[in-house]
């Protein structure tokens, strides 16, 4: 009879145990899958006479629902057990894990933006895969200045008879500058850090690829002497207060006067030692008044506006607040080092 078939199992289940998760799925499967003992009653159900399948379909569903609560409980106790075994506390957080930190570079570069940023410069971008035009071109460079050649610039490809064709990995952020002048109208205020590339070997003072900030104000009226106040307030937030600062005549093609800037050194207070090479002064930058070629190139009248520029290296500026040896140390991700800057994020 099913009926004493269904009282049968009705014990049965009530008895049923388990000691892990394989052999509770074991039990689901013999009594609630689709071949499981249930089933094979529900499939065994259209034989029962008429005036018994109310009768009978009760008992089946009270054997269905008695096996699934019979079976959860189960699962449910090998859930705690399992948990006080492992010694597991699910109400802890997870166990801690070690934190990255800003790289180095990215920690003076951030400072270096945020220090010209109160002086109210804004962020300007760029491609790094530049044209000749931006690159060189615009910036006055000379058709036959050097580092137009293979051994200096990366290029992606080159056309000796047209070098307006050249397509490069970009050698410094002035590209940058040539694209804002291009596109807008004075008054200019901008800064524009990014990574550069340049043919070099690869040796403790110097790599093939590093980076830059360049700044650029255009406007009426702008003299080398708010330059010279610019970059003495950037020294000074940058090394502190008592930071010194003097420009020597120098040269580049797309400023005129152009001018190199040291700074007198922060380790010995400009006394002389090893680290300035006794001289009490460190080079950290290049500037001057933008060429009034490069004005007209970019679409802006000379004659009626004028500007200063300045670029620096990130890593220069690194090694001089961090006294970092050696330039190759920031691209080898040796976490020992990294660590070392834990404490400026």
């Amino acid at each position: 009879m099913i009926l004493d078939r269904i009282e049968e199992l009705l014990q049965e289940v009530s008895k049923l145990t388990a000691s892990n998760a394989e052999e509770i799925e074991a039990l689901r499967l013999k009594y609630l899958s689709k071949k499981g003992v249930i089933n094979e009653l529900m499939a065994d159900f259209r034989n029962v006479p008429a005036e018994e399948k109310k009768t009978v379909g009760m008992k089946i569903n009270e054997l269905k629902q008695t096996t699934t609560e019979r079976i959860n409980s189960l699962k449910e106790q090998f859930a705690q057990t399992a948990n006080i075994q492992t010694n597991i506390d699910l109400s802890r957080s997870p166990y801690p894990i070690a934190l990255g930190t800003r790289h180095p570079l990215t920690i003076v570069k951030n400072e270096i933006i945020d220090i010209f940023s109160r002086m109210g410069f804004i962020l300007a971008d760029g491609p790094e895969v530049e044209d000749d035009l931006h690159v060189f071109t615009k910036m006055n460079f000379a058709a036959d200045h050097p580092a137009r050649d293979m051994q200096d610039t990366f290029f992606v490809s080159q056309h000796p008879n047209d070098v307006t064709k050249n397509i490069l990995l970009r050698s410094h952020t002035s590209s940058v500058q040539a694209r804002v002048m291009e596109t807008t109208q004075p008054p200019i205020r901008i800064i524009c850090p990014g990574r550069v590339y340049r043919n070099e070997a690869i040796t403790a003072r110097a790599h093939c690829f590093f980076h830059q900030v360049e700044g650029l104000y255009i406007d009426k009226n702008v003299s080398f002497t708010d330059l010279k106040q610019v970059l003495l307030s950037f020294a000074r937030e940058m090394f502190g207060a008592d930071t010194k600062i003097r420009l020597r005549p120098s040269y580049f093609p797309f400023t005129e006067p152009s001018a190199e800037m040291d700074i007198s050194c922060h380790i010995c207070g400009g006394k002389g030692c090893g680290f300035c090479k006794h001289t009490g002064w460190v080079e950290i930058l290049g500037c001057g008044m933008v060429d009034p070629n490069v004005l007209e190139q970019c679409g802006i009248d000379s004659k009626i506006y004028s500007g200063y520029a300045f670029g620096m290296g990130v890593e220069r500026i690194t090694n001089l607040k961090y006294q970092v040896s050696d330039l190759r140390m920031f691209s080898e991700n040796d976490t020992r080092f990294l660590k070392e800057f834990e404490a400026a994020n």
